[in-house]
């Protein structure tokens, strides 16, 4: 049977904080299938917020590790949606 999991991930403060969320999700890489960033963008404004939605690859020990270590940053919140 397959494992489907959802992560969605909050980054307050994006200018600040991407730095080393991206260093997490580039250590992770080939844990994650899918990476959507999503973030308001206007003519003449960028938001300092925004939401990535990550469909992870691995069982469900590694995608709560993945959660815990994205957890682990200042500003970002992440949460796991379990779909099996």
């Amino acid at each position: 049977m397959s494992c489907y999991y959802i992560i969605g991930v909050r980054i307050d403060n994006r200018i600040d904080n991407a730095v080393k969320l991206q260093e997490i999700l580039t250590k992770n890489g080939c844990k994650i299938k899918t990476r959507l960033g999503l973030h308001e963008v206007s003519s003449d404004a960028c938001a300092n917020d925004g939401i990535i939605v990550l469909q992870p690859y691995g069982d469900k020990e590694d995608v709560e590790a993945l959660v815990r270590e994205l957890n682990s940053l200042e500003g970002i919140t992440a949460r796991y949606i379990d779909l099996n």
